[in-house]
């Protein structure tokens, strides 16, 4: 269906990605998976919640990775078990000496591969410090039939206490929407968002498999996940229609994470952001390329825009199983990247290229 040759896994067109394909979601294998750290507070939460959830005909088991906790979240879980709809399966693993996030996730999802071993199957993750929404397990079925990763959207409990904080995920979700204008993709949502994170996100099994699972990060593994899937030619939508709600506590698990953020925030720090033009001309450059990967006989505009030579990208080309795969892999980051302003200068750059792009389409 898609003209550079991405496929979500759910589709039983014969045209599957990398991650590998399933036909219509007949009582699929869904199973959630979350890493535990010390959360006995806000752990029978996220445990009701998951209780709540409505699966339609998915089979579905929950998985949860103690990161050798200190508290009582494993006599929580066990005394939760009997009255869960799902099974309940959890270990209880040697602490760490410092958190490291991709380790416990990864954890958690092992537990699962472990018991769906090499059959079709779906993987959910969340948090302990959140709450997935009933419809959860449903919306990320419906996007899985569209992609083979998909990252929904986390909503905080006190966004309207963080309007700081609210106002720069609203640039960077302003700025998703118009790269995606730029730059759409067959894959994505209607309703799409930037942020992609370990409290809200699902995949295949076979994706999983592909990307070889979540790499032992202190923190950012969630997103080093999605690049890596982009890199592989994996199909990744950002689906704003799959929501987790997750606390907006100040002392956080991860390092650098949520809770780091917001504490900035607190201090008074500037938070300065990225500089819209610099995201512009990359997607600009990721749509060339993905023309350029189904006529890489015409390599020459895409040579001349990213200084690489025809002969280069031709090899890369080669190497590459979609359009996806080729244009995370031959663009580079824009001239100025690295260019960081305030987010008043950032929102008015932002509208100036929403305002032209309306214009042109007019």
């Amino acid at each position: 269906m898609f003209d550079d040759g991405a496929s979500g896994i759910l589709r039983a067109d014969g045209d599957g990605g990398p991650g590998g394909q399933l036909v219509e979601d007949v009582d699929i294998d869904s199973s959630i998976c979350v890493p535990v750290r010390d959360e006995a507070r806000l752990l029978p939460q996220l445990l009701a919640s998951l209780a709540g959830l409505r699966v339609g005909r998915a089979r579905v088991r929950i998985f949860l990775y103690f990161d050798g906790c200190n508290d009582d979240g494993v006599a929580i879980a066990r005394q939760a078990a009997d009255n869960l709809p799902h099974p309940l399966h959890f270990v209880l693993g040697e602490r760490q000496a410092e958190p490291n996030a991709g380790y416990a996730r990864g954890a958690a999802m092992a537990l699962a591969l472990e018991q769906v071993g090499t059959g079709p199957a779906l993987l959910f993750t969340t948090d302990a410090d959140s709450r997935p929404q009933p419809d959860w397990i449903t919306a990320g079925i419906a996007a899985l039939r569209e992609a083979d990763v998909v990252a929904g959207r986390i909503r905080r409990d006190d966004a309207a206490g963080d309007p700081a904080q609210q106002r720069i995920e609203d640039y960077y979700d302003r700025l998703h929407r118009y790269r995606r204008r730029l730059d759409p993709v067959a894959w994505e949502a209607g309703d799409t968002h930037h942020f992609g994170g370990g409290a809200n996100l699902a995949m295949t099994a076979d994706a999983y498999r592909t990307l070889g699972g979540f790499r032992a990060l202190a923190h950012g593994e969630d997103a080093t996940l999605l690049d890596d899937a982009a890199r592989l030619g994996l199909c990744v939508r950002r689906d704003a229609g799959m929501v987790v709600d997750t606390s907006s506590r100040r002392e956080g698990r991860a390092v650098n994470g949520l809770a780091d953020a917001l504490q900035a925030i607190d201090r008074g720090a500037v938070q300065m952001v990225a500089h819209p033009a610099s995201v512009a001309w990359q997607a600009r450059a990721h749509a060339l390329a993905r023309r350029t990967f189904g006529a890489i006989d015409d390599a020459a505009p895409l040579a001349a825009l990213i200084g690489l030579s025809t002969d280069h990208l031709r090899g890369v080309a080669r190497d590459c199983p979609n359009g996806e795969a080729f244009a995370m892999r031959v663009v580079p980051a824009a001239p100025g990247h690295d260019r960081l302003v305030t987010l008043a200068v950032a929102e008015a750059a932002l509208a100036a290229l929403e305002a032209e792009a309306c214009g042109i389409a007019a």
